[in-house]
């Protein structure tokens, strides 16, 4: 019993330490993005593509490498990685993955920084306003996206549809520059209750959106020439953000398969061709049976592996 109190006063520790380091570490570094955000607002269209967008993602991205040093050699979780190939800076990409945490984040980073271009996700609107990082979003061009209940478009239905312009919007800036685009097809995290919710017919999924993903498909269909599908696992518990500060973090796996994409998903019209509409909708969904399939198998493997000491020692 006093053993457990010292171990839970320990992590609560680590979680205080590391969320005033991430707090320092965020500040000091906001200083200088809101300098540069500034610097963006009141400069012409040719200096911020040149300067202050390279300049943004370059303080985004030593926020980011702070962290992942932090969990790499504070937490120093046990990572499990395959199939992340050769990538290109200079290349476009599309990835999704699967979504239980806050802590898929940092994990993609982990796996696609500084291989590729500045990973850019699809963002909940409310989250705009977190100080510093929302602004950050901003600057670094994230879409914004804006979810209406079925009952606020029966009440306004002009407001239907500002999701696909959003990501219109946001993909016709993506195809200036090499970047890495990330959907999370299932657009929310998991939760048993979400899962219930649902009645998704996958064991460790909730239900795929294939919207979103066929919209930056015909807006960038010639940028991409496949998928990276990122599958997730956690064995013995899913973290959550706190536990990530913490440091109860133990292993990490991660997979990576690269589908390609058919060529004919860029070129039609998701929203007002109901034949391709399902084609892609069974795309997706073939791709998060096999998803499920493959989450199974590595937790089936994971338990197996970590049995193998026991046995050698019996």
């Amino acid at each position: 019993m006093e053993s457990s109190m010292l171990n839970k006063l320990y992590y609560h520790a680590i979680g205080v330490i590391s969320a005033l380091a991430l707090l320092a570490h965020t500040a000091i570094l906001g200083v200088f993005l809101y300098a540069a955000i500034l610097l963006k607002i009141i400069s012409p269209q040719k200096l911020i593509q040149k300067v202050f967008d390279p300049c943004i993602v370059f303080i985004a991205s030593m926020w980011l490498e702070g962290i992942l040093w932090w969990i790499n050699w504070v937490y120093q979780p046990k990572w499990h990685v395959e199939g992340v190939d050769t990538l290109d800076k200079q290349g476009w990409y599309l990835l999704t993955a699967n979504h239980q945490s806050w802590v898929d984040i940092f994990v993609l980073y982990q796996l696609f920084h500084n291989k590729a271009p500045f990973l850019k996700f699809f963002i909940k609107n409310e989250l705009k306003y977190v100080p510093i990082v929302g602004q950050a979003w901003w600057a670094l061009d994230f879409p914004f996206m804006k979810r209406y209940s079925k009952s606020y478009l029966a009440k306004y239905p002009e407001k239907a549809g500002d999701d696909i312009k959003e990501t219109q919007a946001a993909c016709e800036k993506f195809s200036q520059v090499p970047t890495s685009v990330m959907n999370f097809l299932e657009g929310t995290r998991f939760t048993p209750e979400k899962h219930q919710a649902q009645k998704s017919q996958f064991k460790h999924l909730l239900k795929p959106k294939a919207g979103g993903i066929a919209f930056t498909i015909q807006a960038l269909g010639d940028k991409f020439n496949a998928l990276s599908n990122a599958t997730i696992v956690y064995p013995g518990h899913t973290p959550t953000f706190w536990d990530m500060m913490c440091g109860r973090i133990d292993h990490i796996l991660v997979e990576v398969t690269r589908t390609p994409i058919p060529s004919h998903f860029s070129q039609g019209d998701y929203q007002n061709d109901p034949e391709l509409r399902l084609e892609i909708q069974q795309w997706v969904t073939a791709l998060w049976q096999q998803k499920d399939l493959d989450i199974e198998r590595m937790l089936r493997n994971h338990t197996q592996t970590e049995k193998l000491p026991d046995l050698a020692k019996s």
